[in-house]
């Protein structure tokens, strides 16, 4: 699995194709905080197991909670905050 490291001042900057790349490359996005704490976005295939999904629909009311939200909502494009 590729891996690529990116401040967050460039997932800021254009989020959308920032997230966009990631999704069709395939890499694993490291985003680095301003207080040196790390983040990891990872793209996942639609028929892909993820455990922490399943870890967090068992287990935690409140993500339990905007699941059903979310599936009651109709969709909508993904857009940046400056693009919306």
């Amino acid at each position: 699995m590729a891996i690529k490291t990116i401040p967050l001042s460039r997932l800021e900057t254009d989020l959308t194709r920032t997230l966009n790349e990631c999704a069709a490359s395939g890499e694993t996005l490291i985003v680095e905080m301003p207080d040196h704490r790390l983040l990891a976005i990872r793209s996942l295939e639609s028929g892909e197991d993820d455990s922490l999904m399943d870890e967090l629909l068992a287990s935690n009311p409140k993500f339990q909670a905007l699941v059903a939200k979310s599936k009651a909502s109709p969709r909508k494009p993904f857009t940046s905050r400056a693009e919306g």
